[in-house]
Formats: structure tokens, C-alpha cells, sequence
């Protein structure tokens, strides 16, 4: 029986992350927290700019957990949590309090999922657009 072995996300991989984040969002004028989660939920990298709102690095935080834990960016996961929605009583099940707000988006190699990375500061909108571009220097 053979196994497959998938590299985990390295330091070095987050930190490349949240650079390649912070630099999205300086292009668009906006400063951001950004965090990056290994599979398991450790903190690799975070950044929170002195100019950003303090809660941001909460809020980002909060989104990369959100994203590894359900395994989907945050941004597709909104209606879920709505009245009626599939995880509308999930948010209180868990111990860490979960944010459905676009932001954070899990990381995969090889098909599996190896982390994930919260950007918080700007609108949802915008986070959602600069952690997508973190993730293409992954790839």
C-alpha cells in the first residue's frame, strides 16, 4: 500500500503569503492584517501594519480559521450561515468563534489541504481579492 505524501506549508511559504498579500493591498491604498494557519490551526505568519484598524488582526485571524476549518474560502460560505442556511447553528458549536466574512481562503497542495490565510482590513470585498493573490504565488 503506498502512501502519498504532500509537503506541508513552511514558514517560509507563509511568510511569501502574507508578503505577497501586503503587497496587494499597498497597491490598492489599503492596510491589512494578514494571518497564515498551518493544516493543524498554528499560527505561521501574521502581519498587522501599525496604520490598521486594530481589530484586523482578529478579523483576519478569525477569517483563516474559518476557511481551514470548512475548507472554502469565506466568501462562499456567507449564505450558509444565514437563517435556514446549511451552518446556520455551526458558528456556535465550535470553541473559536467562526467569521463569515470574504477574507479567508484555504490553501491546498497537491488536492489537500495543507493551511489557510485570512486578510482583514479592507472591505470584504477587497480581502477576499488580496488573499486570492497570496495563494497564486503558491502556485
Amino acid at each position: 500500500m503506498s502512501t502519498t505524501v504532500v509537503a506541508p506549508l513552511t514558514i517560509e511559504d507563509a511568510e511569501l503569503l502574507v508578503d505577497a498579500a501586503r503587497r496587494a493591498a499597498e497597491d490598492a491604498g489599503v492596510t491589512v492584517s494578514v494571518t497564515v494557519l498551518d493544516a493543524g490551526g498554528h499560527l505561521l505568519a501574521f502581519r498587522r501594519d501599525d496604520r490598521a484598524v486594530l481589530i484586523s488582526g482578529e478579523t483576519s485571524t478569525r477569517k483563516a480559521y474559518t476557511a481551514l476549518q470548512l475548507n472554502a474560502p469565506t466568501a462562499d460560505l456567507v449564505d450558509a450561515v444565514q437563517p435556514g442556511g446549511l451552518f446556520h447553528t455551526l458558528p456556535t458549536a465550535l470553541d473559536r468563534p467562526l467569521l463569515f466574512i470574504a477574507g479567508g481562503v484555504p490553501l491546498h497542495r497537491d488536492g489537500r489541504l495543507i493551511g489557510a490565510i485570512g486578510v482583514g482590513g479592507g472591505a470584504p470585498e477587497q480581502d477576499h481579492g488580496f488573499a486570492n493573490a497570496a495563494v497564486q504565488t503558491l502556485a
